[in-house]
C-alpha cells in the first residue's frame, strides 16, 4: 500500500485530503500540532520546527505522497506587532519547506508526488493579509522552483490555490471581514463557496498517473474569482 503524508490533516481542508486518500486506498500519515479525532494514523508534529519534522521522517522508509496543507491565517496590519507575521510565515512557508526537504529521500522517482495547498491570496493581494499574502505567493514561487528541481526524477509537485471554502479558517476571515458566508458567496462568480472535499477530489486528481505531465502549476479553486476585472 502507498503512504500519502499530509500535513494539517486534522481539519478542514487537510482533513478532507486525507480522507479522499484513504478513500483511495492509500494509506495516510497525518501530521498536525494537536490531535483530532481521525480514523487515520497521526504523528504530532508543529512543521515550523525543522528538527520536530526531522524527526517524523526519520522514522518513515518511503512515502509516495505529501500534501502540504498547515497552515495559519489573520490579519497583520503593519502597525502592529510582529508575532503574527513570524507565526503566518513559519507555519505556511517554512513549514512547507522542511516537509518537501525531508521528504525528497524518501519519495520515488517517476511516481513521487507533492501537492502544495497555497491559495488564491498566492495569486493576489488583499491590504490586511500581508503575511498569509507573501507566504502564499512564496509557495507558488517555492513549488515553480521545485517542480523544475525535480523534474529529471519524475516527480510532480503542483500547487492548488483555493478561494473561500468552507472551513473554520474561512469563518475566521468572516468575522474580520464583518460578513456572512451568504455576502462571500455572493462576491464569487459562481455564487457559491466551495467545499473542502472540492479541493481534495482536484488534490487526488493531481496525483493520479494521468497527471504525470502537470509540475509546477498553480491551480485555482475560486469559483471564477481570479478571472474578475
Amino acid at each position: 500500500m502507498t503512504l500519502a503524508v499530509v500535513t494539517g490533516g486534522t481539519s478542514g481542508i487537510g482533513r478532507a485530503v486525507a480522507d479522499r486518500l484513504a478513500q483511495a486506498g492509500r494509506e495516510v500519515l497525518v501530521l498536525a500540532r494537536t490531535p483530532t479525532p481521525s480514523p487515520h494514523r497521526f504523528i504530532a508534529c508543529d512543521v515550523a520546527d525543522p528538527a520536530a519534522v526531522r524527526a517524523v521522517f526519520a522514522q518513515l522508509t518511503r512515502i509516495d505522497t505529501l500534501v502540504n496543507c498547515a497552515g495559519i491565517a489573520g490579519a497583520n496590519p503593519l502597525d502592529g506587532d510582529d508575532t503574527l507575521w513570524h507565526a503566518i510565515i513559519d507555519s505556511n512557508l517554512h513549514g512547507t519547506y522542511h516537509c518537501c526537504k525531508a521528504a525528497l529521500p524518501l519519495l520515488p522517482d517517476s511516481t513521487g508526488r507533492i501537492v502544495n495547498i497555497a491559495s488564491v491570496l498566492g495569486l493576489r493581494g488583499v491590504p490586511d493579509q500581508t503575511a498569509y499574502c507573501a507566504a502564499k505567493h512564496a509557495v507558488v514561487g517555492f513549488t515553480r522552483a521545485l517542480a523544475l528541481a525535480l523534474a529529471p526524477r519524475g516527480i510532480t509537485v503542483n500547487a492548488l490555490c483555493p478561494g473561500w471554502v468552507e472551513t473554520a479558517m474561512a469563518e475566521q476571515r468572516f468575522t474580520e471581514l464583518g460578513i456572512t458566508a451568504e455576502q462571500a458567496a455572493a462576491a464569487v462568480p459562481t455564487q457559491r463557496i466551495a467545499s473542502p472535499e472540492e479541493v481534495a477530489d482536484a488534490t487526488i486528481w493531481l496525483l493520479r498517473p494521468e497527471s504525470r505531465g502537470i509540475t509546477g502549476h498553480a491551480l485555482p479553486i475560486d469559483g471564477g474569482g481570479l478571472a474578475l476585472p
